[in-house]
């Protein structure tokens, strides 16, 4: 590119919206992109001495792909961006599809794809597990059997450019013979660009806010942080304010302002019978009162809620965040409850992790991972006994679950050894953010409480 100056910023915003009406995930990446790089001498030097010179067509899809999560993983890791809460850090993700065990001819989902994680890990998951597949498998797995939701446009953009350096999504090639296909047929032109943008794999919207008509085999997710689902409501003088959001839905067990409440409720309506999810909730999920009582009882007798993970602190980009993954599969309707039996392994007590000076790695996971049992979780057999008390591994039956009081899943048994000797408390910056959280926790129950009264 020999152009310089003003005419080299004028080029480059016409690439730019040209790209941005492609079709495909192309254009999905480039929509309604600008040009951020003020300074034309900048630009020069990105796009002539950088670009030019790189080989990028030799670099294979696992390269490419790698570096961008990479590059993800870097921003997340910068507070500042905002951008953490989108990221999960890979090797729980791993860990995650791995229990979940994908095979070819399946689909799944994430309501909150966020950047992609789980979505590429579950395609990378069957790539290496099933070298032997047939081309109608693979091409089921890259062109249909993964789907995204994420309510945030640019959040779109990122996970689209991830799948697409996975070799993920349909060429736009493929959605021109499709789009010529539909013209054919006599369709309207608006019906065409609808039909196609479903071919998609990723899409902007706020998945609870419809069912929709598609069912999945798995649904694997990072539900959002925060407790309250609001809008930003601008007054007729201006005056700021907001709504919160109440989602009136006939598969809805119980009506909550709560989101991770919803989406549990949202991800059991998503799957197929006999269809599995493994979702991050916080520990509210496990013992709010009222409607949390409702859901829980509901998801417990309609789903085999098998397994529940209690995660370690420090192992997200949002200080003091206590979570859990819960894993359930759906299960044909019947009037006894399809859960019998609760697996339940304590990650959390007596394990500290840092993102920067001690991250959990996938070695931290291996324990539970054997324990789990993919494929064979009827053969588990717990390490925790009244002869082994420090076994992180045991089993509550449906009957002790329903005596508890609000049927919380809240569940403990390991002594806490930071209460017990002083010389072991976690480092004080841990102990702050773990306080803060708290407190936003209980403010947040008090507005919700207010926002109902």
């Amino acid at each position: 590119m020999g152009k310089d100056g003003a005419a080299l910023e004028s080029q480059y915003r016409l690439v730019l919206e040209h790209l941005g009406k492609q079709h495909g995930l192309l254009g999905l990446v480039f929509r309604k992109a600008q040009n951020k790089i003020q300074d034309p001498a900048k630009l020069k030097r990105l796009i002539s001495d950088l670009l030019d010179k790189e080989q990028r067509t030799t670099l294979s899809a696992d390269i490419k792909g790698e570096a961008y999560e990479g590059l993800l993983e870097r921003n997340a890791q910068d507070t500042k961006s905002g951008a953490g809460q989108y990221f999960t850090t890979r090797p729980l993700i791993d860990a995650i599809i791995d229990c979940l065990s994908p095979r070819p001819g399946e689909t799944m989902i994430d309501p909150v794809c966020g950047t992609g994680g789980f979505l590429i890990a579950m395609f990378l998951h069957i790539v290496a597990h099933f070298r032997e597949m047939t081309r109608e498998q693979r091409d089921h797995l890259r062109y249909e059997a993964l789907h995204g939701i994420d309510i945030v446009q640019s959040v779109v953009r990122l996970c689209t450019m991830n799948l697409l350096l996975h070799n993920v999504g349909p060429t736009p090639a493929q959605l021109d013979a499709r789009r010529r296909q539909l013209l054919n047929n006599k369709l309207p032109p608006d019906q065409v660009e609808a039909l196609l943008d479903q071919l998609l794999p990723v899409r902007a919207e706020d998945a609870l806010r419809q069912l929709g008509s598609e069912r999945y085999d798995l649904v694997a997710t990072n539900v959002p942080f925060g407790r309250k689902s609001a809008i930003k409501v601008i007054g007729e003088e201006g005056d700021a304010g907001s709504e919160t959001i109440t989602y009136e839905r006939d598969d809805f067990w119980a009506t909550t302002s709560n989101k991770q409440l919803n989406f549990v409720q949202h991800i059991k309506s998503l799957l197929k019978i006999n269809g599995r999810a493994a979702v991050i909730v916080p520990d509210n999920v496990l013992f709010e009162g009222g409607a949390g009582e409702t859901i829980r009882l509901k998801l417990l007798h309609e789903c085999d809620v098998h397994t529940l993970l209690r995660l370690p602190t420090g192992i997200f980009y949002a200080h003091g965040v206590k979570a859990n993954v819960l894993f359930f599969d759906r299960r044909a309707g019947s009037a006894q409850a399809a859960t019998r039996r609760l697996w339940v392994y304590d990650l959390l007590t007596n394990q500290h992790f840092t993102l920067k000076t001690k991250p959990l790695q996938r070695a931290d996971l291996d324990e539970f991972m054997s324990l789990y049992g993919p494929g064979a979780i009827h053969h588990r057999q717990p390490t925790w006994s009244d002869a082994s008390p420090d076994g992180r591994w045991r089993c509550y039956h449906l009957e002790d679950l329903l005596a508890r009081d609000k049927i919380s899943l809240n569940l403990f048994w390991l002594k806490d050894d930071s209460l017990l000797d002083s010389d072991s408390l976690p480092d004080p910056d841990l102990i702050s953010a773990e306080i803060v959280d708290d407190l936003r926790s209980a403010l947040e129950q008090m507005e919700a409480l207010l926002a109902e009264a």
